[in-house]
């Protein structure tokens, strides 16, 4: 048993994540997956575009 998987109680923490993942993904099914996962990558855009214009080497696009 490697150390990452000693015991104290009755699951591991890799256990014990896989369960919760599990039990989102059939509580909220996988549009709330692709959802968030839009969301994240809107804001990865939106803070691209801040590092860009504070570095003045960017521009905002107008009228697009």
């Amino acid at each position: 048993m490697a150390a990452s998987q000693t015991k104290k109680g009755s699951m591991t923490v890799e256990e014990a994540g896989r369960m919760g993942g599990e039990k989102v993904r059939d509580e909220r099914g996988t549009e709330f997956y692709q959802e968030i996962g839009h969301k994240g990558g809107q804001r990865v855009k939106e803070l691209i575009e801040e590092g860009k214009q504070a570095e003045g080497g960017g521009s905002k696009k107008q009228g697009s």
